[in-house]
């Protein structure tokens, strides 16, 4: 009921309801109120809340220098349609797995980490994590399972950074990408250099056009709430892993480069174990 595309119909309800048992005046200010937060989602009200957070990082077009590894995060595949109709759906966030295919051809020797399990609060653990879908399909298309590690248990960002971090032994001067969705970026680079381990961004995924798609406006109502949603659980998840020491920084930035030797320093600390974990999990 937090996200605004349930809050804001939610208090024109509520309001419905007060008007209903009596209250008038505070009933119908809750209606109006609920009703024109719910009209936002045709303004660019949502593209004013995800644009600094696709910005943030810009995006990589570097792809020609070599490439150690691939970091890519779970969370573009539709895990319900692609359990029941047995292939993998992609959803709007399937960009990164596109992204993974494409940088794996440019960059044949660089090893391939997939991290996400099932994100449901039970975790899913009856069922095919997404990991383990992704990485079935990756091999039907040819890309080698020599190459491919796959960690299946990690539900949120957090996990996904420290589950890497046991899998993967970062030697110096190595480069390593970190592919998820632009809005998402600042809060996994957080993540990641929380634990140590030093990788560059690589955002795809993005849902504005660029900062003058704050004057764009929705055709849909549905449009702009969704986009809404994604964009404040992004903002309040920045806050919430910063105060939890989850993230380095409150809003992670573009590395400056004296970073760098911090987060080396942080990852001797977190040492990995020597041999990746089988892609087997």
């Amino acid at each position: 009921m937090a996200t605004p595309s349930n809050l804001f119909p939610g208090l024109a309800l509520l309001g419905l309801a007060m008007m209903a048992a009596g209250r008038h005046r505070v009933g119908a200010g809750l209606a109006w109120a609920g009703v024109l937060a719910t009209l936002s989602g045709l303004t660019p009200l949502a593209n004013w809340a995800l644009l600094p957070l696709e910005q943030r990082f810009q995006a990589q077009h570097d792809v020609v220098r070599p490439v150690d590894g691939i970091i890519v995060l779970s969370g573009g595949v539709d895990l319900t349609t692609s359990r029941t109709r047995g292939q993998l759906t992609l959803n709007d966030a399937g960009g990164r797995i596109t992204a993974l295919i494409d940088l794996a051809h440019r960059h044949p020797t660089a090893r391939l980490i997939y991290t996400g399990g099932d994100p449901s609060p039970t975790g899913g653990r009856a069922r095919a994590p997404e990991a383990v879908l992704a990485a079935a399909y990756l091999e039907e298309i040819g890309i080698a399972p020599a190459r491919l590690t796959i960690e299946a248990r990690s539900r949120t960002t957090a996990e996904n950074a420290e589950e890497v971090r046991k899998l993967l032994k970062q030697h110096p001067g190595e480069r390593w990408l970190l592919v998820t969705s632009a809005w998402h970026m600042p809060r996994a680079m957080g993540a990641f250099r929380r634990v140590g381990l030093v990788v560059e961004p690589y955002p795809v995924d993005f849902r504005t056009a660029g900062p003058f798609a704050t004057r764009f406006t929705f055709e849909h109502t549905a449009d702009g709430l969704h986009l809404l949603d994604v964009a404040a659980k992004e903002w309040v998840g920045l806050v919430v892993y910063r105060l939890t020491g989850r993230s380095d920084a409150l809003f992670p930035a573009p590395d400056a480069g004296p970073a760098s030797s911090i987060a080396d320093k942080d990852h001797r600390h977190h040492a990995a174990p020597d041999q990746p974990r089988s892609t087997r999990l």
